[in-house]
């Protein structure tokens, strides 16, 4: 079978995502698609605003396209995938937006386009190439220097159920039309067990998007799909020759959350490297139906978030707070965060012209550094700051 080939017609027949277009801005905020803030994350900084070249690596029908778009205006933002359907779809979705750009190309090929991208964003692709490995390589040789790459791709463990519901469904349809008949076939099998069956229990979890044919077919009728483990997932970067910058839930990957009632279990895994927690983690807790985490091109500079620079950096709040101003405010993650008067006073003033130290107050810097990890705030150092002594 060409794979290339089969993975392209499913898309030209089933456009993904099928999210429906609007004239509307996109809803809420993701700031993984955000440069600023994935830099913040990555690398402890926030960047200077200047213009910056972002690829967006199989961009379907567009939707993620749009949020790169809306979140990055200084942006030029090149968008690529297989499918013509889908693209059709994608550029009517950014038809106003004058800094995104399409080509219909294979992930494989982005090799032929101009220059190099300081954002590339590949969600739910590589996992569906014939070749991850090479896919990955061929978006390494575009990422400039310095620049982040943010992957989605299929993990094994939470995906159990799934990988069984699709061999049944391939048992069972009709080969000469795969696509339609294992729609049908898998629609049938799901209203055909009994309400307390495991595959049937598992699917709760998509059920609300699985409404969709084309969530379905992406689901449950797929013609490729790779899935990872911790292992598996480390090899696929190593080749890359990429630096792994981290999981964009870090929460999940804190092993204390798991064994924190056994202190003497955290003292023997701390003997244990990143990739064995990691590992541990997702053998204790085998829900991992997905890794999205980012890479970056070296050189890269990082900030350790130390004291002894924290009240120098210049403060940013972020633009995405809502409502603001307001005492109760979401988070990057939908949270609700409690705030005092002082600090949404303190974050009224926070526009990067000010250090922190002459802006906080008596807030603490524990504080202060609570609000940054609700990605309430940004830090951006001050010139001359940013040296080989702060390089981690």
């Amino acid at each position: 079978m060409d794979i290339t080939r089969a993975v392209q017609s499913l898309y030209e027949r089933y456009p993904f995502p099928p999210d429906p277009l609007s004239d509307k801005p996109p809803p809420g905020w993701n700031w993984r698609w955000s440069y600023s803030f994935a830099h913040s994350f990555c690398l402890g900084w926030r960047p200077e605003p200047r213009p910056i070249r972002i690829l967006d690596a199989g961009c379907g029908t567009g939707v993620s396209t749009e949020y790169l778009a809306v979140q990055n205006p200084e942006a030029q933002v090149t968008a690529i995938d297989i499918s013509e359907a889908s693209l059709a779809l994608a550029k009517r979705r950014c038809a106003g937006y004058a800094n995104v750009q399409f080509a219909q190309m294979s992930l494989t090929d982005a090799g032929g386009l101009e220059g190099s991208f300081d954002l590339i964003n590949c969600v739910g692709v590589l996992h569906h190439l014939a070749d991850p490995t090479a896919g990955l390589a061929a978006l390494a040789a575009k990422l400039a220097p310095g620049g982040l790459l943010h992957i989605f791709v299929y993990g094994e463990l939470g995906r159990w159920e799934i990988r069984l519901m699709q061999e049944a469904i391939r048992l069972l349809r009709d080969g000469r039309d795969p696509l339609a008949d294992g729609l049908k076939v898998g629609r049938a099998l799901f209203g055909a067990l009994p309400e307390d069956n495991r595959l049937k229990l598992a699917d709760r979890r998509w059920v609300l998007e699985n409404h969709h044919d084309a969530c379905f077919v992406d689901m449950y009728v797929q013609v490729q799909e790779i899935r990872y483990t911790i292992p598996t997932l480390f090899d696929l970067i190593a080749a890359s020759g990429l630096e792994f910058l981290g999981f964009s839930n870090p929460g999940f990957w804190r092993l204390e959350r798991l064994v924190g009632k056994a202190p003497w279990l955290l003292e023997r895994a701390a003997a244990l490297s990143d990739q064995e927690r990691f590992r541990l983690i997702e053998l204790l807790d085998p829900v991992v139906a997905h890794y999205e985490f980012f890479l970056g091109a070296p050189p890269l500079e990082r900030l350790e978030m130390g004291d002894h620079w924290l009240d120098a950096a210049l403060p940013v709040r972020s633009p995405y707070l809502y409502p603001w101003p307001e005492r109760q405010v979401f988070d990057h993650e939908y949270e609700l965060v409690e705030l005092s008067e002082a600090e949404v006073a303190f974050l009224e003033r926070c526009d990067g012209r000010q250090t922190l130290g002459q802006l906080r107050g008596d807030i603490a810097q524990a504080r202060i550094r609570e609000l940054l990890e609700h990605f309430l705030l940004q830090l951006a150092p001050p010139p001359g700051l940013l040296s080989s002594k702060m390089r981690v």
